[in-house]
């Protein structure tokens, strides 16, 4: 399903496939020979999303672009099943498997690994062929790379990387009432969206 969304419409190359299950929502950008399998969502909320050539984008992937954070992928990726790529960078022939999450201002280097359940924290930055392993966290700029049970010493990089700030624009501190009456209001917009024919150019 292909969608407007603030007045823009994705740009879907005739070598692209888009599955008719699969939602492609706004200023979203699909490079030539793009793979958009069925379910998974590509949606430009207030930025953009572009994906490379050759690229495929598995079941029930999320792929999200901010304002400050498009989404942008590279030429050669795979997009698992079940990943979340939110205002992020994939660089060129990532592998980004089942599960794995990259938060906004996140990048992952050309040829790098993010095996299964693995996270790339909010403005995080993974070396070029890097690997980060099943249900690992990378953080910080240059990413390291934590254990899940390492949260003391992971926790010690990851408040300095903002997440409250980058994703929600708001101090730490911020009541989540708060933060959701701004995230309601933000995701408000689509009561606007239009839903298009087969033709999106």
């Amino acid at each position: 399903m292909l969608i407007e969304h603030r007045g823009q419409r994705p740009v879907v190359p005739e070598s692209a496939y888009v599955a008719p299950s699969a939602t492609v929502c706004g200023a979203v950008v699909l490079g030539d020979s793009v793979r958009v399998l069925h379910g998974a969502v590509l949606t430009a909320e207030d930025g953009e999303v572009r994906i490379g050539v050759n690229t495929v984008v598995m079941e029930h992937a999320l792929v999200r672009g901010r304002a400050r954070h498009p989404a942008v992928i590279g030429d050669a990726v795979l997009l698992g099943p079940h990943t979340h790529v939110n205002g992020a960078t994939v660089e060129d022939e990532v592998f980004v498997a089942t599960g794995a999450s990259l938060f906004p201002g996140s990048v992952a280097g050309t040829g790098a690994e993010l095996r299964v359940n693995s996270v790339l924290h909010t403005n995080s930055k993974l070396a070029p062929g890097a690997v980060v392993p099943i249900g690992w966290i990378a953080a910080g700029d240059p990413a390291q790379l934590f254990a899940p049970e390492q949260h003391d010493e992971l926790w010690d990089v990851q408040r300095r990387l903002d997440f409250p700030g980058t994703v929600y624009g708001v101090p730490r501190d911020t009541p989540m009432r708060d933060i959701m009456a701004r995230q309601s209001a933000y995701y408000g917009v689509h009561r606007d969206d239009r839903v298009l024919g087969g033709d999106s150019t």
